[in-house]
């Protein structure tokens, strides 16, 4: 208990501070309970400065090497208490450092402040030194007692209700350090609760390297008399984990403390499937433990999903989820970044943009699309494991993250022609198969694999013995117009646009001479398509529908009416093909011939258009009509027999 030994003094508080601590209480922080992060950082800061002090000038430690810090609710008079045996105040730097902001710029960017609402303030940086000041959010009084090392008797007592002025005077004050007492509002006494100060404890301080510790009662395992048995003693509890597994060496930590580690942050009760874990030193300095999960977690599917790892500046936590350290479609990563010197907001709850931060996230992604490349070549069914639960997820980087395109479209697994159901290639392995002639990779996106490998659009294909990807995941669409080629190949579609094929000049030449008068009469009779031409793609089927080079294929215009956007797609048409080959299309060929006004040309013309929209995997339109055409063919061949 400290004893006044002088007059207390009242001063003002710098007009500057003044404001400052109006914007602090009322409207900085959008969360309250900081204020225990900010003190206790403030008191590890205070610890950790008289041990560096102590390298050059032992006599500063006092013989008081018992480093903690200590909380302690006191519900009888409505306060809390958080009190080190850090290095101390004396009363001049009591009255500088709590009574005034001494850095250049303050009173501009406090004007600048004024003149914005909080959502478009800027950030408040870190330099500022403010954190002490969140206590007046929680407290209408907040009483600092300190000393240096030296003269108990030149102890300082310092005070204020967070308005205009604060007092200071000398007391006693017996051990080195200091003790932050806030008289806390009738709508704060929450904080007085244990459970709510242990909590506050393992969610921001958890990791400080001091131990954070508070009296406890508990009842006493062994009575010390007959009928003691129920009594209680106090005990003095450490709150925090203190040994942060990220600082330790990686080849100190065992694999089922990073797995205990990961279930704990993850909230997953299966182990990681890949663990990441490294420091970076030199003009930044940084530790990273970051981890790949083995399986989709439950949040992406069922609630929303938060991006980045955990912040931590010096073990204090900053923010539970960083998306400033990764990007969207990296969201399935979860770990910890602990930075040394990572400039911050006053409030530690945004980061300050900075060139620091970027090279930090630019660093972070190439280490986790390599850790994920490993686990591909290094244990390929684990990789498969994980990308059929996440590859859809690490698509959708191909379009959005320019920079390291190439490294994800390495990490693509893809089902094909040639692999058997459930199976996959890469793009790598895709051109390295390739024939020399062979210059684009081709692709087909349907719903199912089942749909799409009897699709017409492989018929060509499947007769070449070319390969072909199978695309059925809804981010592919996007995927590929943002990849765009691999290796100088570039990735075409093969139900969109002319398709080469070496056929006979002359009789391509002379089949359509033969099949203009079909085509320009099929053209007429179906508004739907934008044109009718012979197929080069065609050996089997005798229709197909085909989208402009650079139109919107049948996929992609089902994808925009799930999303309810149709109108994107209203007004686009597709390209009829018809297989010269066909019997059927023969057959109309020489009634068209013979006679081309023929009733029936026009039923059999809308047939052949509804089985090609049902071949690209759309609904015809009419479901009924085309229904009853099929019957009204079925009856007139079995009448002809």
């Amino acid at each position: 208990m400290a004893e006044t030994t002088a007059h207390a003094e009242k001063l003002e508080f710098k007009t500057e501070l003044k404001q400052l601590l109006h914007i602090i209480t009322h409207s900085l922080y959008s969360h309250r309970e900081i204020f225990l992060r900010e003190l206790i950082s403030n008191a590890s800061d205070a610890i950790n400065k008289i041990k560096f002090d102590s390298l050059a000038h032992e006599d500063v430690l006092e013989d008081n090497k018992d480093w903690k810090i200590k909380i302690i609710p006191d519900r009888e008079k409505g306060t809390l208490t958080v009190s080190d045996n850090g290095i101390g105040l004396s009363r001049d730097a009591a009255v500088d450092q709590l009574g005034t902001i001494a850095k250049s710029g303050t009173r501009a960017f406090l004007e600048q402040l004024r003149t914005q609402n909080v959502a478009n303030r800027p950030d408040l940086i870190g330099q500022f030194g403010v954190g002490f000041y969140s206590a007046f959010m929680v407290a209408d009084r907040v009483t600092v007692v300190s000393r240096p090392a030296g003269d108990p008797k030149q102890g300082v007592r310092w005070e204020s209700e967070g308005q205009g002025e604060f007092t200071v005077e000398t007391v006693e004050k017996p051990g080195r350090g200091t003790e932050v007492i806030l008289h806390l509002k009738d709508d704060a006494k929450e904080f007085l609760d244990e459970w709510r100060l242990r909590e506050l404890v393992k969610k921001f301080s958890n990791f400080i390297e001091h131990p954070v510790v508070m009296d406890i009662e508990k009842a006493s395992p062994v009575a010390s008399a007959p009928g003691e048995e129920g009594k209680k003693e106090v005990v003095e509890e450490t709150l925090n984990a203190r040994e942060a597994i990220w600082l330790r060496q990686k080849r100190e930590v065992k694999p089922e403390e990073y797995a205990e580690f990961y279930k704990q942050i993850a909230g997953d009760t299966e182990e990681p499937a890949r663990v990441l874990h490294y420091g970076v030193e030199g003009a930044q300095e940084y530790k990273v433990l970051l981890f790949l999960p083995g399986h989709r977690p439950f949040e992406m599917d069922w609630g929303e999903t938060k991006v980045g790892p955990r912040l931590y500046v010096q073990r204090v936590l900053i923010m539970d989820h960083c998306e400033e350290l990764l990007p969207p479609y990296l969201r399935f990563v979860k770990g910890v970044v602990d930075s040394s010197d990572l400039p911050l907001n006053v409030s530690r709850e945004l980061l300050q943009q900075n060139p620091l931060l970027e090279k930090m996230r630019d660093e972070i992604v190439r280490s986790v699309l390599k850790e994920l490349a490993a686990m591909k070549d290094d244990e390929h069914d684990k990789y498969v494991s994980f990308y059929r639960a996440l590859g859809d997820v690490l698509k959708e980087g191909v379009g959005r993250d320019w920079n390291n395109r190439e490294q994800l479209a390495d990490l693509l697994l893809f089902e094909s022609m040639k692999t058997e159901a459930g199976k996959y290639t890469t793009l790598a392995q895709y051109v390295e198969a390739m024939r020399a002639e062979q210059k684009e990779i081709f692709y087909l996106i349907g719903e199912t694999r089942e749909q799409i490998e009897h699709s017409p659009y492989l018929e060509v294909f499947r007769s070449r013995g070319q390969d072909v990807l199978l695309l059925t995941d809804t981010i592919d669409e996007f995927m590929v117009s943002g990849l765009r080629e691999y290796k100088g190949k570039h990735l075409k579609p093969v139900d969109r646009g002319d398709l080469d094929e070496d056929r006979d000049t002359s009789k391509s030449k002379e089949e359509g001479e033969r099949f203009k008068g079909l085509l320009d009469y099929l053209k007429s009779k179906l508004d739907e398509v934008s044109e009718v031409r012979l197929s080069k793609r065609l050996k089997e089927s005798a229709a197909c529908l085909v989208a402009p080079q650079w139109g919107m294929t049948a996929h992609m215009e089902r994808l925009m009416q799930r999303m309810g956007r149709a109108e994107l797609a209203a007004g686009s048409k597709r390209a009829l093909e018809i297989n010269p080959e066909h019997p059927a299309v023969v057959a109309m060929r020489d009634l068209h011939e013979k006679k081309a006004d023929d009733a029936r040309l026009e039923a059999y013309a809308r047939l052949l258009y509804d089985q090609a929209v049902l071949a690209e995997g759309s609904k015809v339109k009419d479901p009924s009509a085309f229904a009853r055409r099929i019957n009204e063919l079925l009856a007139r061949d079995a009448k002809e027999e």
